[in-house]
């Protein structure tokens, strides 16, 4: 009965008071300490990248209290110099909290190396499609006397005998050498190539 009589005595519902004030400071004080602690408020706005070289990103980010991490390679972009950025997350103009990783994508050094598909043999009708589909360009037609004509008798990179699965870029220009219609099925050295502009 004495301690009801406690609850409702002036001390104990100062002290009380008291302690309500204290807990209501504690935590204006934590909440003020978390907010600058974790910067709450404070967003920076990420720059655009796009074409700059590792060096200059450092120097870029560094400035911000940004970071960043090098993803996979894209696939080659001749728009974008080599190793420059091609890609970012998150992109240029988002918010993002101080020491945020911003996440890059580099241009590689040129086109991938693909190997030249088995076209010798077939029409030219059949070659060309695939030789484009895989990647390579067409470059100049040639004929050969041979008997089947539009048959594709050889292939040439710069000038050279290019055999099929060889690794080129992609695309790299490939030259053909086809049947002209006449002659024998026998392919001699003796036999001329003529240049032919009707692609």
């Amino acid at each position: 009965m004495n301690f009801f009589r406690f609850l409702f005595t002036k001390t104990f519902v100062k002290q009380l008071l008291f302690a309500i004030v204290a807990l209501v400071i504690l935590v204006f004080l934590l909440m003020l300490w978390l907010k600058s602690t974790t910067n709450h408020s404070d967003t920076i706005e990420v720059p655009n990248l796009a074409k700059m070289q590792l060096d200059k990103v450092e120097d870029t980010l560094d400035d911000m209290d940004l970071r960043y991490e090098v993803m996979d390679s894209a696939n080659y972009n001749p728009d974008y110099p080599r190793y420059s950025v091609i890609e970012q997350v998150p992109k240029a103009g988002k918010m993002v909290k101080e020491d945020r990783k911003i996440y890059l994508a580099l241009n590689p050094s040129g086109y991938a190396k693909i190997p030249v598909p088995n076209v010798v043999g077939i029409t030219r009708r059949q070659g060309e499609p695939t030789l484009l589909a895989t990647g390579f360009k067409i470059g100049k037609i040639s004929t050969r006397k041979y008997i089947a004509k539009d048959e594709i008798l050889e292939l040439r990179y710069k000038g050279k005998k290019l055999n099929p699965g060889t690794k080129l870029e992609k695309t790299a220009i490939i030259d053909l050498i086809i049947g002209d219609g006449s002659g024998s099925l026998r392919q001699g050295k003796d036999n001329t190539d003529t240049d032919n502009d009707g692609q």
